[in-house]
């Protein structure tokens, strides 16, 4: 599943799932994930797509 943001295609996406326990944060080796209003949010011009987000991720939130 790709998620269409503001024009960009995202391979990884944080789902409602998460419990904003910020390893996806330590682990994105380019920064470019931060807290939002109610779940982590991917800065899609910053992704580089390489998926050590959903790797280190302990609910799975973080869907391809």
């Amino acid at each position: 599943m790709l998620c269409i943001m503001e024009g960009n295609i995202m391979a990884y996406t944080i789902t409602s799932d998460c419990i904003s326990c910020g390893a996806c944060e330590s682990a994105c080796p380019v920064e470019c994930i931060a807290p939002g209003d109610e779940t982590y949010v991917i800065d899609p011009d910053a992704c580089i797509d390489c998926g050590a987000c959903a790797e280190t991720c302990p609910v799975d939130a973080i869907q391809a």
